[in-house]
This record gives C-alpha cells, structure tokens and sequence, in this order.
C-alpha cells in the first residue's frame, strides 16, 4: 500500500477541559486510506499554527503571489480570549475548512504537513485529566448539521481595511497603526473595537480609524430604530462634544441608531445624543464578565476628532446630522401620542354607534332633480317631450 493519506476529515464537536488550565479542544474524527478512522484534539491555535506554515509552503495556491490563485480556504486568526461562545460559533467556519482542505490538489491535500498534522497522538489516546478537578465537559455538534457540509456556515473571509490615520497603541492588547495600513478585520465588535491582524501582527483597533477599501459607505449598519430599544446605562460617562449625552450608571435610555463605531445615537427623555455602546447593556439581559471586561477598556474615538484623516474616496461617508435625529426621534413620539389620543376617541365612537336604533332619526329618500329641457328632447320620445313641454 502506498503512502498514507486522509480521505475524509469531520468535526465531531469540542471539549472544555479543566487540567492544567481551563481550555477548549476540538475533536476531528479522521478517516485515513487504509479504512481507519480516528478521533484526534487540537486547539484552534494549533490549527491557525498548522494553516500559517501551509500558506507558507504554497504560496501561489494561499493567494500571496496573485490573490485570483488562491484555492487555500481563509481561516480567522485566534480571538485575543478565546472563550465557550467564540469557541462554538467557530465550528461552522472549521467544518467547512476541514472540507475543503481534504478537497485540495493532492500535492496539498496529501502533503506531509497535512498528514502528520492529523495523525494520532499521544494526548489523543490518553488526555490528561486530573478528575479530582473537574472532568472536561463534552459539546458535540448537532446531527443535522453533519449531513451535508455545504450546509454548514462557510469559512470567514477576512474584510481588508485601510487606515486613515496614525494610531498609538495605549495597551498591550492593541495594535499601533500608520496611514495607509492595511489590515484584516477579524471580529467586528460593536463596542467600536475591531480585533485585526497585519502580518504577524494582532490586537485591537478603534474603528473609526479604518474604512473600507470598496467604498466609503458601511453596508452593514442598521437603518435607524425610532421606536428605539431599552438599555440600561452600565457605565457614567461626561460628554465632551456637543452632541454627546451625559449620563449616570442606571439610567434607562432608548438606542435608535447602532454605528459601527460604537457610538450609538440614544434618546433620553425627548433628549438625543451620541453615547458609548460599551457602557450600555440590553435591559433584562444579565451582566457577563466578558462585557465587564470591555467596559473596562476606554471608549474608542470618534471619527470626527480624528486628526489628518485622508480617505482614498473621494465621495464622505454618508452621515445623518444630530439635527435629522432629534427631529425624526421628536416627531415619532409625536405620533405615538397621537395614535394614543386616536384610540381613545375610537372608543368614544364605537358608544356611540352601539346607541338603539329606534332613537336614531330615520333617513328620508331623496327627491331625484327635474330633467332639464334639453335632456328631455334627447332621450324622451316625440308623444313623451310633447305633453311634457
């Protein structure tokens, strides 16, 4: 028999394990060519390791050299904190990688890399788990979503962006751009913080620095909600434009427009304004720590403080004035007091027309006009206009 390759590769779900530290495995049951199958555990960054030196090892397939050759699937670079969520909502994007790396040319498909990458080890056969701690907890993918992989959430195709300005990193999980960086948006957060990748590269940029390279124009905001949605203030914050809220920890407001940069345009009272959308919380939703965690992190820029922003567009960003939002936002609760007022006097209709019948006046028939002189001589005939006339 020949050389050993994979014939079929298929994620089975993934593990949270507890020993030595809390992490995540995902599980792979490979099929090989001699009819063996075998269940293996590899971390995402062992796979995002393992995909970087494939791209290296063919360049020309990975799209380096020409990216209309490229026939290597994308794969998202690891999150600065991987947790359960980013975990599970991952396994979509490896199931369809998975498919179309065993679907590769031969050359790729077969390549050592590749073999060696899946075959059995040690860890496999016998992982370490220390059950005075906690045994791992098992989470396998749903039956259906196994049946036809083309079905599943394709891999993430990495958005590339281009800075439109110098940015200094104030912490040690950002990333310090120049003007006309590019890079590539991993996780779009709507906080305003972009978690992007530049060469060897990654961590956290404030998104009102970057714009598309397509044009200026974010296809992916949402058209405003007037009717607005409840949050609550998680965090105080002091306005320091003029279009900016001031609020307290507490306070209840309504978000009628969600920006991509991560300020949201918020009603209070009969008041709009721009405000942090890291500092707000859903009402009824419960506190997490990954949000805690993001709100300990400053409020990212605003585009409009930016200074020598240069866009390669020569057509701005499409932008709704502060004027157009309180007056849209004033003349919905205008209008909602008015469908109120309406339906109270529907109310007093439907009384009235429940009345009796016999107090109300009868209608008497209507008394049809004389035909004029030219109408009888038209339509009447000879004896007819002749003892009318």
């Amino acid at each position: 028999m020949g050389d050993a390759f994979i014939r079929h590769i298929e994620l089975l779900g993934y593990e949270k394990r507890f020993f030595p530290s809390q992490h995540y495995v995902y599980m792979f049951l490979v099929k090989w060519n001699d009819l063996s199958e075998k269940v293996v555990y590899r971390r995402f960054t062992e796979i995002y390791e393992f995909h970087k030196a494939l791209k290296e090892m063919f360049p020309i397939e990975s799209g380096d050299i020409n990216i209309e050759n490229r026939i290597i699937p994308h794969l998202p670079a690891p999150k600065w904190f991987d947790g359960q969520r980013s975990t599970q909502n991952r396994q979509g994007t490896l199931a369809e990688y998975c498919y179309a790396l065993v679907n590769l040319p031969h050359k790729i498909s077969r390549c050592l890399h590749v073999v060696n990458f899946f075959k059995v080890r040690h860890d496999d056969m016998n992982p370490v788990t220390d059950s005075q701690i906690k045994k791992p907890e098992v989470f396998l993918l749903p039956k259906d979503s196994k049946k036809n992989p083309t079905d599943i959430t394709g891999p993430i195709v990495l958005q590339t962006y281009r800075a439109i300005a110098d940015y200094e990193k104030s912490s040690t999980s950002e990333m310090a751009l120049k003007a006309g960086d590019m890079v590539d948006v991993v996780e779009k957060s709507e906080n305003g913080w972009w978690f992007c990748q530049m060469k060897n590269k990654r961590g956290w940029v404030p998104a009102a620095y970057l714009e598309p390279m397509d044009g200026p124009d974010e296809s992916e905001e949402q058209e405003p909600n007037y009717a607005g949605e409840a949050y609550v203030v998680q965090k105080s914050y002091t306005a320091v434009e003029e279009d900016e809220l001031t609020l307290k920890e507490g306070d209840t407001i309504e978000v009628i427009h969600k920006l991509l940069d991560g300020w949201w345009v918020i009603r209070k009272d009969e008041t709009t304004g721009y405000y942090p959308a890291m500092y707000l919380q859903k009402a009824g939703e419960l506190n997490t720590s990954v949000k805690s965690e993001l709100r300990n992190r400053g409020a990212p820029p605003r585009r409009s403080t930016i200074r020598h922003a240069k866009s390669i567009h020569k057509q701005g960003r499409k932008k709704i004035s502060q004027e157009t939002y309180r007056r849209n936002s004033k003349k919905y609760i205008q209008n909602q007091r008015n469908m109120r007022g309406n339906f109270q006097n529907k109310d007093n209709v439907i009384i009235e027309k429940n009345e009796p019948e016999d107090n109300k006046p009868k209608a008497q028939p209507a008394v049809p006009p004389r035909p004029s002189k030219d109408l009888i001589l038209n339509r009447c005939t000879e004896s007819t206009w002749r003892k009318i006339l």
